[in-house]
């Protein structure tokens, strides 16, 4: 077992924390020791990798703090929703005192501290400990280059029309709207939106940042990041999660059953929203009607309502007849899937995605294309990239209130799942890209390499401090 010590603090949001789980658990593979910052209510997320590495992680389970608009008991986004971004980075802020107290009574305290980059206010926490902070991106390069410029013009919050920028690569344009949910929140001289602004400034300032992207997809941002940054510690490790352990791996097998019996490969779309987006009535209808309209095999996961209010009012609600009337050609589930295992069957050639990171590369890996509609935080930037960059997608409707037109959205999901489409095409080229990159001699396991040889030099280079005092 080393004696290089790592601190990890991931954010408590599905589509963040899995990533960086990920990235430890490669770390762990090359013998490095970690602890990983949790509250009690996440815990059990960390089971997989704490089973599977006993002797080499470690946790730090600290009480989630109370805020005024965090119900009690809420400990991931999951539970709160996007809105609730702003509280709980302010919470998280507040667990400092405990983290210093904990490192500095500790027999071998962290060398580094990894954390997300919703956790940028975690930068000031290092500098304290005197220990490099690495910035962990569980977004894309490209997402990052736009949110960067935002967060350093806040007045674009008030822009009319269309929202330029010369300056990245490509030159994209958005709508207002459509740029990052967490930035669009941010008030001026509100304090909570101020520690927020100034914990993502505060990214640029860390000693390295690392991305679950590669190079193949994301080049140019990644070459600008590191020009903007000015030095070379820019690690592109992904994607991420291709190995990914699960605690019950039998979860989700009638899934893989139906999946076992289509026997055109390719044919099937894999319909999922996220974990966070519940659909409103009218939208369920016009995706069901879409979809049936289609005449294409589909698997859709459902995200159920649960507050009685969003029950009553057919939030999730499943069409009547619907299941009857796609039969066999169709297959609706509720909870959760095996999703890395549905998209790298065969059977499956398409996901209808909300675009969020995660699920995009998964979709790489897999080869799949992507019908997109995405809604809030990063997936209208990922979709541009996905979309007008890299052809791997189409655009199917977009925003989190807007209900598609069925026979558009039939006739789309047919055209995209057609056996020649161009979408269909190129993400088969991405995915030969980006297995590529994380086999070995690839581009992303030779970061992965680099980013272990860098935190067991920085571990070199305390023991040699620690050894002249």
């Amino acid at each position: 077992m080393s004696e290089v010590h790592i601190l990890v603090f991931p954010y408590p949001a599905q589509g963040h924390i899995l990533a960086l789980l990920d990235l430890t658990h490669h770390l762990a593979l090359s013998g490095l020791t970690i602890t990983i910052i949790i509250t009690p209510q996440n815990l059990p997320i960390l089971n997989p990798l704490l089973s599977t590495h006993p002797n080499t992680i470690k946790s730090l389970t600290l009480p989630f703090p109370s805020h005024p608009n965090i119900p009690p008991g809420a400990e991931n986004i999951r539970e709160v929703g996007n809105s609730g971004n702003y509280p709980f980075i302010n919470a998280l802020s507040k667990l400092q005192p405990q983290i210093i107290q904990w490192f500095t009574s500790h027999h071998n305290p962290p060398v580094a501290l990894i954390s997300d980059f919703f956790l940028g206010w975690t930068h000031q926490l290092a500098t304290q400990l005197r220990i490099p902070r690495l910035a962990f991106y569980s977004s894309g390069a490209f997402f990052t280059t736009v949110a960067t410029r935002c967060w350093h013009n806040p007045h674009l919050l008030h822009a009319p029309g269309i929202i330029n920028f010369p300056e990245i690569p490509g030159t994209p344009s958005f709508k207002r709207e459509h740029l990052p949910s967490v930035f669009l929140r941010y008030r001026e001289s509100d304090p909570e939106s101020e520690l927020v602004r100034d914990s993502f400034i505060s990214n640029a300032s860390s000693w390295a940042s690392i991305f679950n992207t590669f190079r193949a997809l994301e080049g140019p941002s990644l070459d600008h990041i590191r020009a903007e940054l000015g030095h070379p510690r820019v690690f592109s490790v992904g994607p991420l999660g291709s190995n990914r352990l699960d605690s019950d791996p039998n979860r989700g097998s009638e899934v893989l059953r139906w999946l076992d019996g289509v026997k055109e490969e390719g044919s099937v779309l894999y319909v999922c929203l996220g974990s966070q987006k519940l659909l409103k009535r009218e939208q369920m209808e016009a995706l069901a009607l879409g979809l049936e309209r289609s005449n294409t095999r589909f698997i859709w996961v459902v995200k159920k309502a649960t507050t009685k209010q969003h029950v009553e009012e057919g939030y999730g609600l499943v069409p009547n007849g619907f299941s009857d009337r796609v039969l066999g050609r169709g297959l609706v589930v509720q909870g959760w899937v095996p999703q890395v295992a549905i998209l790298g069957h065969n059977a499956v050639g398409g996901f209808l995605s909300h675009c969020g990171w995660n699920s995009v590369m998964e979709a790489m890996v897999a080869g799949v294309a992507i019908l997109g509609w995405p809604m809030e935080a990063d997936q209208f930037l990922n979709a541009r990239l996905l979309v007008e960059d890299q052809g791997v997608a189409v655009r199917i409707c977009e925003g989190a209130d807007y209900v598609p037109n069925p026979d558009d959205l039939g006739r789309v999901v047919n055209e995209a799942m057609s056996v020649g489409s161009s979408q269909k095409r190129k993400a088969k080229v991405m995915r030969e890209e980006a297995t590529e990159a994380v086999s070995e001699g690839g581009d992303s396991c030779k970061n992965v390499d680099e980013l272990v040889k860098t935190l067991v030099h920085l571990g070199a280079k305390e023991k040699q401090v620690v050894s002249k005092a």
